[in-house]
């Protein structure tokens, strides 16, 4: 984060009145510091290259340039931001194929504003918001590619890696994975860069697939 325990959040979309309204809502969380909007893609993308932004709360559809090409444009640029992708559309090749882009989380415009404060906080601190639309997402694409009996073996991942992974679909956060495991933050840090890597996930959703993909952790 660019302040301690403050996190500077770029609302982008193309409706200015739900665009607003998210952002009074962002001012009521306590995690929140600095908050900035953007109309489109491009116009966000404009705002990353010169601001300092932690995550961004990204329309699917908008004009100019889409939450689509946007997102894949903000993992390649700038993988340190965070992304929750928010729309009308459930459907869940929709929110399938955007997590192997490699979003963090998705959530409906109708969500409750404690969901869309939940979702930011565990975005932040676990690299994933875990909630059913993602859940049912990923069992879908898991079914439909079918499970990768000694992927994980062939990948070479170790018993501790493991068992970090079955924690992080815990949604434990890191410092609780290494109080729960008596190893310091740090190296549970390495730990899940390290599995990233072996697996190719881009974030931790990435890892959690590949987990229930192995048999690793069950729905």
């Amino acid at each position: 984060m660019s302040q301690p325990d403050k996190l500077n959040i770029l609302v982008t979309d193309d409706h200015t009145l739900f665009r607003r309204g998210t952002m009074m809502l962002l001012e009521s969380f306590d995690e929140v510091g600095k908050i900035d909007d953007a109309e489109n893609g491009k116009e966000a993308l404009e705002k990353l290259e010169h601001g300092n932004i932690d995550l961004m709360l990204l329309d699917l559809e908008m004009p100019v340039l889409d939450g689509w090409e946007t997102a894949k444009k903000v993992v390649s640029k700038f993988p340190e931001v965070k992304i929750i992708m928010i729309s009308m559309h459930d459907s869940l090749q929709i929110i399938s194929d955007l997590i192997e882009i490699g979003v963090h989380s998705y959530l409906l415009k109708n969500a409750d504003p404690d969901e869309v404060h939940k979702a930011i906080v565990s975005v932040t601190n676990n690299d994933f918001y875990y909630n059913q639309l993602v859940s049912k997402a990923l069992h879908k694409k898991v079914q439909k590619d079918g499970f990768n009996k000694g992927v994980a073996r062939r990948a070479d991942i170790s018993p501790r890696e493991i068992e970090i992974l079955q924690l992080i679909c815990q949604e434990l956060t890191m410092k609780e994975i290494g109080e729960k495991l008596f190893v310091s933050e740090q190296t549970v840090h390495t730990h899940r860069k390290n599995l990233m890597k072996k697996t190719k996930a881009k974030n931790a959703v990435g890892l959690v697939k590949f987990a229930f993909q192995n048999g690793i952790a069950a729905f």
